[in-house]
């Protein structure tokens, strides 16, 4: 049984009935696998879920395993993907509005 709080985002997320083939790709069937997530209500906690858990093979929250590793490298003082994406989500909000 998963966690509870990953159970809420998985629920909501726009590739919960695909096929996960179609997401764990490679060359330019990434961009079709990252074109699910530019919608999905729920991609910022799939990213951090993703790079908090280093997830190392799949398209998650709209990026692809390098470009991961890349953003990763970039920022090594990072200890919690989530608070920081989640922080940037809702001063983006804020400014929207």
């Amino acid at each position: 049984m998963l966690p509870e709080t990953v159970q809420d985002w998985t629920a909501n997320s726009a590739c919960k009935n695909a096929d996960p083939d179609e997401l764990f790709v490679t060359g330019a069937a990434q961009n079709r696998a990252k074109a699910v997530c530019m919608g999905c209500l729920v991609r910022t906690e799939c990213l951090s879920d993703a790079l908090d858990n280093r997830v190392e093979f799949g398209v998650w929250g709209g990026m692809t395993e390098r470009e991961r590793r890349a953003l990763m490298r970039r920022r090594p003082d990072v200890t919690s993907w989530r608070r920081l994406l989640e922080t940037a989500r809702a001063e983006h909000t804020a400014k929207a509005v």
